[in-house]
Formats: C-alpha cells, structure tokens, sequence
C-alpha cells in the first residue's frame, strides 16, 4: 500500500516506466507559467504614469507571451484594494473589475480585504471571476472556513492538461493588522495546522501540482515550507511584507511580486503526465519600470479610465504646493498631520495616530486631493476620548509607532505642549485617536479599555490635514515648508 496521493502516484509512474521505457515523451510534457503579483493595493493607475495595471499585461504578452487562455496562472498574495482614491472610494469594486479584466486566477485574502467589513468583502467576492483564498481563517463560533462570504480553502485549476490545487492563507497578525472591529467574529489559524488540513482533503483531486498563495511574509513562509516539507508544495507565494523574491527553499519555489504593480514574480513549470513527474522549474522577478510609450493594454486601461473620470474633478483639486518630495515615512508629515488635529479640536489636549496610516510620499509641485488620499487612504475617523494620564502612557507604549501632538518630552518626562505642565497619572485628558487605533488595531486596546464611550467625530482622519493646507495656500512662490517650526506647530 501507497501512504498519500503523491506516493501512489510515484509508484503508477514507477510501473509506467517499466512499460513504456525511460525519456522524455514530447507529446506528455506540458508548461505552465505563473506570474505572481501582492499587495496591489489598488494603484491601477501606477504609481508613475505608465506603470499600471494596463502597462503590466501589454509587459507580461511582450516577455511572457501571456494570454488569457494561455497555459498561465495568473496569482495574487493579496491586499489587492486598499490605497488610492479610485479603489478606496468604492471599497475595491474598481479594482476588482480591473483584476478581472486582467485574467486573474485566484487571490489569497490579505488583512486589508476586511478594511470595508464582511458585507462588503462578500459583495466584492461575488464580483470577481476568481476565487478568494485562505484555508486558516476561520468562523470563531465554529471553527469553519467562512464559505458563507465566499472564501474557499483552496480550489483546483486546470491549465494546459495540469491539475493544479491552490491553497490561501492569511497572516495571523491580522486581528492586529485589520481593523479588529471587522474581524472580530474571525480568528486566523496556525500556518501548519490549516495547510496540512487543505492538502489533506485535497488528495482525492490527485493534483498534479500544489501551490501556496500566502498573505504571509517571507519570515514567516521560509520555515513554514521547512515545516511541511513531507506536503512536496511546488510553489509557495508571499505577500503582505512588500517583497520581490524568487527562490528556492528545498523542493519549493518561493515567489514574492514587490507591491503596487511595479513588478512581479515568475515561475515557468515543465511536467511529464506520462510520468507524473515535474521535470524542470525556472523562476525570477521582473520589474515594470514607468513608460508613458509603453502600449497599455486597451480593455483594462478603458476600465481604468471610466472609474478615474468619476471623481476627477474632485481628485485634481490643488491643495497644496511643495518644491521638493516629501517622504511619507518622515517625522515631518506625519507630525504635521496629527498637529492639524489639535488646529481642529481646540479643545483636544492630546492627539495620537498611528504610522502605519501612512502609506505614500508627496510629489514636488502641486499636490492634488488624489495624492493626499494616497497618503492616507484608509476609511478611519477621528475618535475623541477622555484618558488619564496613565492610559496615555500606556498607549505611547503599546505599539503602532506612535505619532503625538499636545505633548513633548522635556528634562526626561511629558508635558503639555500648550501649558508646559507634565502628564499627570490621575488627570483627565481629551485625547484625540483614529478610529482603527481605537477598535484596537496596532495593539491599541488600551484606549477602548479606558474609555469605552469614546465619540467618533465622523470626520476622515485626513480632512483636519487637507483643510489646513488650504488654508496656507501655498503656492510656487511660497511653498509648503513642513520643517518650518512655524508650520510643523500651529498656534492653538
């Protein structure tokens, strides 16, 4: 007797060969190519002109000879909606719309697919023409994959006379990662534990390859395909960590696609069916670099098109303008948009953001409604709450890199920016937080704990920042100066 699926299936190819002799049999070989792409965001449009989603299929049918029909798995690691305006504003049904123009054949469920909540991430799952994948989220009452949403286990494809099985998974940071609000009827299960239960109800299907699309990064993905080594997983795809990676890991190819559509991964499989056996594997990365000659491919860029005219004249709006980049990741940005808060909320003590709200740079020149979006893309209110000065210090200290306003640190202890006086443990401050910090999102919890009745304003966590930019109404003449102590800090 054969132990699994794949032992018995050596051991038919084992007689095969007695019968019919060794050699390759042209006839039996068959390719399949996978281009794999993560984190995708949304940026149909690229972030530079010529480097989106339209530009990437013209690029994948001028180096790859991809087509539609074509023996070709078209996969993504997931993330696939969150960030600029033209997907965030309808909660990724453009995106999707464009996904599926692009051929795509199935996508792993990433943290920011539950940025819009259950019902919505079922209402997008219903519009795609291709499965949604992750085997270790699970109903939290049940232990159940959540079909009901649409999300499957795995699915199995065939492409050129190959049955390929497809197995999803989700990091299990996302309780921290997504807001935990949406998720709270989830919970995402051991990497291991989910992968050995997919592969084991798979054995029935006899695939003749088995691939892992994963919203895990690669840190976390290396040890694992250690760990399941027995399983002879052929592929294993990342994601969530932004990596452009195209390796071996023992038997399995691991393939990471960079983000935002400026790259992705390959992998080109030849199999004998005849033997049952992969004969060879060739992997790499290729980037897309921006080209606005470069021939987009018509139908993707036309849906591009219609959604981008829908908010035009609302996301060309000039804001701001600036004479040089300005890099989201600097303390600069970042300070001046939690400050515009406390411009905002005169009565606000203290206001906390997270970093990880921060998603993209300012270009030089003039910077448009559509870039601020991009900056700050998520659907996130500011929320005003009453905390001691204890709660205040347990939150600086609890994760999500911190940015604060209303307070600094002067001879080795916090005082309030506008009084001088230190943070007092017993003392009740209005403090000012976005609404995924206070669902506990970044390991926030602290805030909710403390105060449980907090009031979620309804303003965007942005519009505070768009506003006062307005209002300096800078300009080639007297440009945006966040560095300016006098910009950087508005007088309250």
């Amino acid at each position: 007797m054969c132990g699994d699926w794949r032992s018995c299936r050596n051991l038919a190819a084992g007689l095969l060969l007695v019968l019919i002799g060794c050699g390759e049999h042209s006839a039996a070989v068959r390719e399949l190519t996978v281009l794999y792409t993560n984190d995708e965001h949304g940026w149909m449009e690229g972030m530079e002109e010529g480097q989106g989603a339209a530009g990437l299929v013209d690029l994948w049918r001028d180096r790859e000879g991809f087509s539609v029909d074509g023996p070709f798995l078209l996969l993504s690691g997931g993330d696939n909606w969150t960030g600029p305006a033209i997907s965030t504003w309808v909660q990724g049904q453009s995106m999707v719309e464009v996904m599926n123009a692009m051929g795509y054949d199935a996508t792993a469920i990433g943290n920011h697919e539950f940025d819009f909540g259950l019902e919505v991430l079922q209402r997008r799952i219903d519009q795609a023409g291709y499965p949604h994948l992750s085997a270790n989220t699970r109903w939290r009452d049940s232990g159940n994959v959540p079909r009901e949403l649409g999300i499957l286990p795995y699915t199995v494809k065939e492409v050129n006379g190959l049955r390929v099985a497809i197995v999803g998974l989700t990091t299990t940071s996302t309780p921290r990662t997504a807001n935990p609000r949406h998720v709270a009827s989830l919970q995402f299960e051991d990497y291991e534990v989910a992968l050995r239960a997919a592969v084991n109800e798979l054995e029935a299907r006899d695939p003749d390859l088995l691939f892992v699309i994963a919203h895990v990064c690669m840190a976390a993905l290396e040890p694992l395909v250690q760990a399941v080594a027995d399983l002879e997983i052929d592929l294993m795809g990342g994601g969530h960590c932004n990596e452009l990676v195209a390796k071996r890991a023992g038997d399995t190819i691991l393939l990471g696609g960079g983000y935002h559509f400026t790259a992705y991964a390959r992998a080109r499989f030849r199999y004998d069916t005849a033997r049952d056996r992969l004969l060879e594997v060739q992997f790499d990365t290729r980037r897309q670099t921006a080209s606005a000659t470069r021939t987009a491919d018509s139908a993707v860029a036309a849906i591009v098109a219609r959604w981008r005219s829908q908010f035009q004249s609302t996301l060309d709006q000039v804001v701001a303008w600036s004479d040089g980049a300005i890099d989201f990741r600097s303390d600069e940005l970042r300070q001046a948009v939690v400050e515009s808060w406390l411009r905002w909320d005169r009565d606000a003590d203290i206001a906390i953001t997270n970093a990880g709200g921060f998603r993209t740079s300012l270009p030089a020149g003039e910077i448009t409604y559509n870039d601020l979006v991009n900056v700050m893309p998520f659907e996130n209110t500011i929320v005003a709450t009453q905390l001691n000065g204890a709660t205040v210090m347990a939150a600086l200290r609890s994760g999500g890199r911190p940015v604060v306003a209303g307070l600094v640190r002067r001879d080795g202890q916090w005082v309030l920016s506008r009084t001088g006086e230190p943070l007092v443990d017993d003392r009740i401050y209005r403090v000012l937080v976005n609404s995924f910090m206070y669902d506990g999102g970044d390991n926030f919890q602290v805030i909710a704990g403390a105060d449980p009745d907090g009031f979620d304003t309804g303003s965007h966590y942005r519009q505070p920042f768009v506003n006062w930019l307005m209002e300096l109404q800078t300009s080639e003449n007297s440009p945006l100066r966040l560095s300016d102590p006098a910009v950087a800090s508005p007088t309250l």
